[in-house]
């Protein structure tokens, strides 16, 4: 089978370790071939990747342990595997070459700290024990020799989650991990992974064909989120729906018609309070809570669209079963919470869906086109920054709201700091704060198997191509 189309090559490795767990698991051997995993990957006795193929099938062997759910210790869906993590530079400020041991020393009369000194040459040296990592010296360096070396996950992780344990191997910190999954996209060597819960997955679709067998079955319903659009770029979507269903799942339903749920009522919500921030992004809602616990009263009520669908599949279809399929790692970690966890089953990333697709050799552009057509316009647009925004406004509009939204777009975590700080000092100019933890929003998500600006004109492509055009008549099928 040809090889799909990911952004890295450590993407690629973390889908053949998934891959694998899910043919054993459809076949129930899991178990007892588990231990030959890495041996499969890896056949030969010449590494492809490390120093020694000893160390790259130890370190596979912790893959395969977080492709079956990881560490149940660690709440966090967030974990590194310490043993890949061992390539980094220990990181902070440090002197290059380009130091032209010149004599006005800026660098020193900038340190607070002391942590300046210089050899007989007068080249500038930073002593790690007294540095701060304020950056000052480097800011007056008039040849810019002075740089920051830290690591891809501390530079990736905007919440400041990421430190260096004894071992210099990456550290989390769950009071301030958001599970946004940033550092998971950005480590070079895979050594920073999200738990899977594919194998959870299985064993309901599973049980579900053997019930239905029995006579007494249960139905599986898949929920996918809009940014599905920008995914799977080899197949058309209407083929995806049948790949689905073919694995199983007896229905397919765009988590964009709880996007027109969650608009409508948010809508409403914001004009009873005046001020809102929003609730569709988990790692969001997340940050508020760790970092501005003073603003938890502002975050609207309202569950994300995928709790909001799943709670409705649940009180109107008897036993069915709801497993949500999206970018994000956080929603897994959402979907654990316990106002959510009775509605939705189990949550897969778009990379966990192509490992199951290539686990049961279904070439998903080869199959016929399926439909999925349940959302409007503004539901799908929810994916991309700014959708939620544009959709609150019609909502209003189309419920004969007065009220004047004034929108702060957050895209990106940082920008969330920003505005959040802004609002705890009662300096924001706005009322609605959508906050979008990842650059891009949803399409941005460490679970895609592709990112980039391409993947919001797909998103708006697919947004116009919805057969309901506002939002009332999408939510219409619902009564």
């Amino acid at each position: 089978m040809k090889m799909r189309k990911f952004d890295t090559k450590v993407q690629h490795l973390k889908y053949k370790v998934l891959r694998e767990v899910a043919r054993l698991a459809w076949n129930d051997t899991l178990l007892d071939n588990v231990i030959d995993i890495p041996k499969r990957i890896v056949p030969g006795k010449e590494p492809t990747m490390r120093c020694c193929v000893y160390k790259e099938r130890a370190i596979l062997a912790e893959r395969v342990k977080l492709a079956m759910g990881g560490d149940k210790s660690n709440p966090n869906i967030i974990e590194v595997i310490d043993i890949a993590c061992d390539e980094c530079p220990v990181g902070g400020y440090e002197v290059t070459n380009a130091c032209r041991g010149c004599l006005a020393h800026r660098c020193e009369d900038v340190c607070k700290f002391g942590a300046i000194s210089f050899d007989s040459n007068h080249v500038a040296h930073i002593d790690k024990t007294k540095c701060k990592e304020c950056g000052a010296c480097a800011k007056v360096c008039p040849y810019t020799a002075i740089v920051s070396r830290k690591r891809p996950c501390q530079v990736a992780c905007k919440v400041k989650a990421i430190s260096m344990n004894n071992e210099k191997a990456a550290s989390i910190d769950n009071s301030k991990c958001i599970q946004c999954g940033a550092c998971v996209y950005q480590c070079p060597f895979g050594a920073i992974t999200d738990k899977s819960f594919m194998v959870n997955a299985i064993d309901i679709l599973k049980k579900s064909q053997r019930s239905n067998a029995d006579g007494n079955g249960f139905k599986v319903y898949a929920i996918v989120a809009p940014s599905i659009s920008s995914q799977f770029s080899y197949a058309k979507l209407g083929q995806v729906v049948t790949g689905l269903k073919l694995l199983g799942f007896h229905d397919v339903i765009e988590a964009a018609l709880g996007a027109d749920m969650v608009a409508l009522e948010e809508a409403k919500e914001l004009s009873e309070k005046g001020l809102l921030t929003s609730s569709c992004c988990p790692a969001f809602v997340q940050y508020i809570k760790s970092a501005f616990p003073n603003l938890v009263d502002h975050i609207s009520h309202n569950m994300s669209p995928m709790a909001v669908l799943a709670k409705y599949i649940k009180e109107t279809t008897p036993n069915a079963k709801v497993i949500f399929i999206g970018p994000c790692t956080a929603k897994k970690a959402e979907a654990q919470l316990e106002k959510v966890k009775q509605y939705v089953d189990t949550v897969l990333t778009f990379e966990e869906l192509q490992a199951l697709f290539d686990s049961k050799d279904l070439d998903i552009a080869s199959l016929e086109e399926g439909v999925l057509d349940n959302a409007s316009y503004f539901g799908r647009i929810f994916a991309r920054s700014g959708g939620l925004t544009d959709a609150a406004a019609q909502a209003m509009k189309e419920q004969n709201i007065d009220f004047e939204i004034k929108p702060v777009v957050c895209d990106g975590i940082e920008a969330c700091r920003v505005a959040l700080l802004k609002l705890s000092k009662n300096l924001l100019d706005g009322n609605f704060i959508e906050g979008m933890a990842c650059i891009g929003g949803c399409i941005g998500g460490a679970g895609c198997l592709t990112h980039g600006e391409k993947n919001k004109a797909e998103v708006d492509k697919y947004g116009k191509e919805a057969h309901e055009k506002n939002i009332t008549d999408a939510v219409s099928i619902l009564k």
